[in-house]
């Protein structure tokens, strides 16, 4: 080596420098995973393609009640008779109405939240100490839940407003209806949790968005129709209970019985059933649904 190359040689330290700050540990990891999650299926923070699907479902869902809150503004005006509370669908109606649009939504959201990370390898790199399986997998459900529950109380409210103001005297109305509030606010906790467990439970068993939400839309279709049709040639006494079976109706009887309805013709037959039995059905099916999503995703911890 010149001497010329000995005089202009430097050294650089390209070492790594410890961190020295704040562990926050495995709660904050959790939290981490939960805000991603919320970011995710509402496309924040994504391009503007990511954005469409979320807030048009959530759009779909928002449209009824907003036509009908602006019936019952308008209407109570131009006909002195119209009762808002009797002439316009209830709240135990409209989750009747919105129990589709929720579904394609769960269906479309849910995988987004689950299958890419582990068709890309990256939930390898979430399920690093201190995050584990379990805490990976909770997190994501609860992401979802919350946007899911979201979803369904937000129109409920918007209806609300709009029966409050339709009515020709809103105080009175009000007083008169408070105990909507909490029911409305219960059935939708039934229906988020409901189609968040079976969503998670589809998404854990595949990496491909696409077959999970054919999968988990075409259940609710053909087991809808199939009961049904079954439970017509059957007699009352073995149908109520085979109409169990029939996926699209099993928070709907949490929500009729929480609003003391018993109106849906899908779920007139179960509905001769013990609430306990109705209750216990719904809980055992989400309870099963969270189980397998766990085992799932405990075994690729393994």
């Amino acid at each position: 080596m010149s001497a010329s190359a000995e005089a202009t040689g430097r050294v650089y330290d390209l070492g790594f420098r410890r961190y020295e700050g704040p562990r926050e540990g495995r709660r904050r990891a959790i939290l981490a995973v939960y805000v991603n999650g919320l970011r995710t299926a509402l496309g924040l923070g994504r391009g503007g393609r990511a954005k469409i699907v979320p807030w048009l479902f959530i759009g779909a869902s928002l449209i009824p009640a907003l036509v009908m809150a602006l019936i019952a503004g308008a209407v109570d005006r131009a006909a002195p008779g119209f009762d808002a509370s009797h002439d316009l669908p209830s709240h135990a109606d409209y989750y009747r109405i919105a129990a589709i649009v929720l579904l394609v939504f769960v269906g479309v959201i849910g995988p987004e939240l689950f299958c890419p990370d582990r068709r890309n390898g990256t939930i390898s790199l979430y399920l690093v100490r201190p995050l584990t399986a379990t805490d990976y997998a909770a997190a994501r459900w609860a992401a979802l839940l919350t946007v899911i529950l979201a979803a369904a109380w937000l129109p409920q409210i918007v209806l609300l407003v709009g029966l409050v103001l339709g009515a020709s005297d809103p105080g009175a109305y009000l007083g008169d209806h408070w105990a909507d509030i909490p029911r409305f606010l219960l059935a939708g906790v039934a229906l988020a949790l409901y189609y968040t467990s079976l969503a998670t439970a589809v998404a854990a068993h595949t990496t491909r968005r696409a077959y999970a939400a054919a999968f988990l839309v075409g259940a609710f279709v053909v087991s809808g129709a199939v009961i049904s049709s079954v439970v017509g040639v059957l007699s009352s006494g073995t149908g109520r209970w085979v109409a169990l079976l029939g996926l699209p109706n099993v928070p709907l009887y949490v929500n009729d019985l929480v609003f003391g309805a018993k109106e849906t013709a899908g779920t007139a037959v179960a509905e001769e059933l013990p609430g306990a039995i109705q209750v216990g059905w719904y809980l055992l099916v989400c309870a099963l649904a969270v189980l397998l999503a766990w085992r799932r995703y405990r075994r690729l911890a393994l």
